[in-house]
């Protein structure tokens, strides 16, 4: 997920949500679940591990070493309500 545009500690209220519940008794959107909501609390806002990316050709000397990190931001979800 990228950086969401809300501070530590703050509350957000996500309201797209795509499925709610388990089992038998999960509603599925179409696309979404009318009424439902997930109420979270920003945790972090981070980044990931570098993943190096490297190309290479044999016999032509192309050599290209590249890094990537991730924005990311870690959700504590409080409650999920179904609509």
């Amino acid at each position: 997920m990228a950086r969401l545009p809300f501070g530590e500690g703050s509350k957000i209220e996500l309201e797209r949500v795509l499925m709610v519940g388990e089992g038998d008794g999960a509603k599925i959107g179409a696309p979404l679940v009318d009424g439902a909501k997930v109420l979270a609390t920003v945790l972090e806002q981070g980044r990931t591990r570098k993943v190096v990316v490297f190309k290479y050709k044999p016999k032509v000397r192309y050599r290209r070493k590249l890094g990537h990190r991730q924005h990311y931001t870690r959700l504590l979800i409080n409650e999920i309500v179904a609509g």
